[in-house]
């Protein structure tokens, strides 16, 4: 008799810098140029393999963070990175954010091929329409293109993506030295591929990824993003500060999944959380107030005030949003994280000032101050209780806040036989319990003919 194996929690190192709170690099203790120091990043990436995490993932956009005058403004390229890190460690799975707005799909797919090919098929990639005029402007653009026809950009870059990995057939090397046949051509295969975005002959010049396709992660909340995750995503990072929120987001995208003919069970969702982590809550309280004293006014109004795609001026610190945001259409821009801050202002009666400081250390994430009984027990709670397959661990401060984590959090999840002790597989794929995917131009029946 066949019994169904235990669900298991997913755990994803959200890896940022010095750590995720704004205020981070200022702590005595941190590594204020973390950001280009590629010896960190391996310390990071180590860190979370040595304690079995899923994954670890990098994000990024194509234009400058901020004005650097408060927080570190920029980033290595990811998949540079990610290379890097391939080498450095064996078996984490390597994610980074890379944009179908401001990239073409077969210079992105060679790319993400290439990582996978590398990693030893443990490279995701986060799939993002890119929400802001500044990364526009890079791009000889006037403005971004609306919000509806980023999505619809991005549906085709996947297709055409997916059909570019699917050009070369499993079987198509044969490096045959007996007989001076490298490949069979008829396993190679153009795309052809003409759409309203693309026109793609195909095929790629990379072999088919490892994994067949690179994990496809999707993190946008809106309605766009939503019905995109259902077609094609295959794990999701979302942002929500209470369990019904999130339990509300899950029922909803597993049945948008159910709908568009998939299996809900292959897509893994991954809220956001902050730990603030003290041997007592007096202590974890501490530990976040260290870094909200940090914090410099400026840059929080200035960051809320580009999600409302307003003018800081327009923002009163001591007062409540003004009515013009809470009443304001649908933006072009990052919808669903609007529509949180929003909702977080109204539901506690914040000030502009308050919401700066709450949403400070993770830009809208789940942020938790307690014990590690505590976290574990609400970690174990959303889990179990169908608001999430797993977390995305978002340290306030790094290492320091990975490694409080790894040390106090982890050991009790273990004990509730929740978080695996070893691997036991050595793809991505394999730590998320998903299949590799079939190639379209694969056909059986012609390969035993």
């Amino acid at each position: 008799m066949s019994t169904t194996p235990p669900r298991r929690l997913h755990l994803n190192a959200f890896l940022m810098e010095a750590g995720h709170h704004e205020a981070s690099w200022r702590l005595p203790a941190a590594n204020a140029r973390a950001d280009f120091d590629l010896q960190h990043w391996i310390a990071l990436a180590r860190l979370a393999e040595s304690a079995k995490f899923d994954s670890l993932f990098l994000a990024d956009g194509p234009a400058l963070n901020g004005t650097g005058e408060f927080r570190p403004p920029g980033q290595l390229e990811p998949l540079t990175l990610l290379t890097a890190l391939s080498q450095a460690t064996s078996r984490i799975g390597l994610i980074a954010t890379v944009s179908s707005t401001y990239n073409d799909p077969y210079n992105l797919a060679r790319r993400l091929a290439s990582v996978d090919h590398v990693s030893g098929g443990r490279a995701g990639w986060n799939i993002v329409t890119s929400a802001g005029r500044d990364e526009a402007a890079n791009f000889g653009l006037a403005d971004r293109p609306a919000h509806a026809q980023r999505y619809a950009r991005a549906d085709e870059f996947l297709q055409v993506t997916k059909a570019l990995w699917d050009s070369w057939e499993s079987e198509a090397v044969t490096a045959d030295k007996a007989t001076g046949r490298y490949a069979d051509p008829a396993r190679l295969h153009r795309i052809d591929h003409r759409g309203p975005h693309f026109t793609v002959a195909g095929p790629l010049n990379v072999e088919r990824p490892p994994q067949g396709y690179p994990l496809l992660v999707q993190a946008g909340s809106s309605e766009d993003g939503k019905d995109f995750a259902a077609r094609h995503a295959e794990a999701i990072f979302t942002a929500h500060r209470t369990y019904e929120r999130a339990a509300d987001f899950y029922r909803d995208i597993k049945a948008r999944a159910k709908a568009a003919g998939r299996n809900p069970d292959q897509m893994i969702v991954l809220p956001g959380i902050v730990p603030y982590l003290g041997s007592t809550e007096a202590e974890a309280r501490t530990v976040a107030a260290e870094l909200d004293e940090l914090r410099a006014p400026e840059y929080g109004l200035r960051q809320i005030a580009a999600v409302f795609e307003t003018e800081p001026s327009a923002l009163e610190l001591d007062k409540p949003l003004p009515d013009f945001i809470l009443g304001r259409p649908k933006l072009e821009g990052s919808q669903s994280r609007a529509d949180l801050f929003i909702e977080l202002a109204v539901r506690e009666h914040l000030t502009v000032r308050q919401l700066i400081s709450r949403i400070g250390g993770g830009r809208g994430h789940f942020e938790f101050v307690g014990t590690p009984e505590q976290v574990a027990d609400t970690i174990t709670a959303w889990f179990e209780g169908g608001a999430a397959d797993g977390f995305n661990i978002m340290a306030p401060a790094l290492p320091s806040g990975l490694e409080a984590f790894i040390d106090h959090v982890l050991p009790i999840l273990r004990g509730k036989g929740l978080f695996r002790e070893e691997y036991e597989g050595t793809t991505l794929r394999e730590h998320y319990g998903l299949p590799v995917p079939a190639n379209q131009f694969h056909h059986p029946a012609e390969a035993v003919a």
